[in-house]
């Protein structure tokens, strides 16, 4: 089977539910859901919200630079959700947190939710939160 196309499993499902209920009570109502076009990416998106955009740039092969990209970091006003992959969303947020890409190991169906209070480039990413899906 093609990575791609690979499915969720009963716990992947579960642990997205769960997740996907935390985030419903602490995200403002206009954050904006971008999610890889594989399959289980879409599965763990549509806990959260049918209303998300599925983004090819966040992909198997993304790199964690083409995600902030993709996610108009730091310039996006609002509030982005990626939902991707490893080891690409672990580097990714050893970039945002350390200015250094490297290789973060996030478990499965966790969140790592960063801010800044502005869009100035020097500002410091603020850790709002880390959490996996069996601390929930």
């Amino acid at each position: 089977m093609i990575d791609s196309e690979r499915m969720l499993t009963a716990k992947g499902i579960k642990q997205a539910a769960r997740m996907a209920k935390w985030l419903r009570a602490h995200l403002p109502d206009d954050a904006v859901v971008l999610v890889s076009p594989a399959r289980r990416a879409q599965q763990t998106a549509h806990e959260l919200t049918p209303d998300f955009k599925t983004a090819p740039e966040l992909g198997l092969a993304a790199s964690a630079a083409g995600i902030l990209l993709k996610a108009g970091w730091p310039q996006s006003a609002g509030t982005v959700i990626i939902v991707g992959h490893q080891p690409t969303l672990g580097e990714t947020a050893a970039l945002l947190l350390t200015d250094t890409v490297q290789p973060w190991n996030l478990k499965k169906g966790a969140v790592v939710w960063v801010a800044r209070r502005d869009a100035d480039p020097h500002a410091r990413t603020q850790l709002r939160a880390a959490l996996s899906p069996d601390l929930l």
